[in-house]
């Protein structure tokens, strides 16, 4: 099997485990979002710290990589916590979905971070998902609009990230130490809340949220994984199993079916995602 083929499969594997993760931190119940974070990036964290640890170059931080590494943490720590917050009042699949937007928000935010400019077909590609988002976010006066656009701010808060991340890698930086900042950032803005309206947790909530945790361990390290084996422009429209894989599991388990509206949405969207990916292959 060639690098291609096995970063495929690490990339839809990476999205299994993030829809599992996002099932499970539904599964957990009435819990507060913060508390919901904290425990899923502490699992996380130890990880990271494991194989750092484990690491020939151990902690070593390079000098150039704090601000970078600051921008990830806040804007990913943003992200998440907005994402949790819309898989817990949206359908699972509307949530993935509207946090799958960060790449398009990645697309706006190189512009200003890394100085890359798109072309016109790009800035296309980021219009017409924007469109797809209206049929997922369906604007009105009520609070379900509210929540669809904090699962936006998500997408965003995950855009403005994977940017830093890719400045770091571009810096020569290391995924683990990523990981670990971003993670031991997260805990500690979580942690307070723990102790502010945090919420007693039965056995199963427990475990629900570790699984949560494990899933996400799981799908960072294989979507890290799989960008070592191929190029983002051959593979990342693969990561968009997420949205079927979330689908399926709020199907059989939640008894979410999305509405025609959403369906629209996340034709239009991952359409867009498998145009850009097609034209960029066609045009490198």
């Amino acid at each position: 099997m060639n690098d291609k083929k096995q970063g495929i499969i690490y990339i839809i594997m990476a999205g299994f485990f993030f829809a599992l993760m996002t099932f499970f931190v539904r599964m957990a119940g009435d819990l507060p979002t913060m508390q919901k974070a904290f425990f899923r990036n502490a699992v996380a964290a130890i990880a990271a710290i494991f194989l750092l640890a484990r690491s020939d170059e151990g902690f070593k931080i390079k000098k150039t990589s704090w601000k970078a590494l600051f921008f990830r943490s806040f804007f990913g720590t943003m992200g998440l916590i907005c994402n949790f917050y819309a898989v817990d009042h949206l359908a699972i699949a509307d949530a993935n979905i509207l946090n799958k937007l960060s790449p398009f928000f990645a697309i706006i935010m190189s512009y200003f971070v890394l100085k890359e400019k798109a072309n016109g077909t790009e800035w296309l590609c980021v219009a017409v998902a924007f469109i797809g988002a209206v049929f997922v976010v369906k604007p009105s006066m009520d609070m379900q609009f509210v929540n669809a656009m904090i699962g936006v701010l998500g997408g965003f808060g995950a855009g403005v990230a994977y940017t830093f991340v890719r400045k770091l890698g571009k810096q020569g930086e290391r995924g683990p130490v990523i990981v670990m900042c971003f993670s031991v950032f997260s805990c500690i803005v979580t942690a307070p809340f723990l102790f502010i309206g945090a919420k007693p947790m039965s056995v199963y909530q427990t475990v629900m949220l570790l699984l949560a945790g494990a899933a996400a361990t799981g799908g960072q390290l294989s979507i890290t994984k799989a960008y070592t084996k191929a190029p983002a422009k051959e593979i990342s429209v693969f990561d968009y199993s997420q949205v079927i894989f979330a689908a399926i599991l709020g199907l059989i388990f939640l008894r979410q079916i999305p509405d025609w509206m959403s369906i629209v949405g996340y034709v239009i969207i991952i359409g867009s995602a498998v145009f850009k990916w097609n034209y960029n292959l066609r045009h490198e």
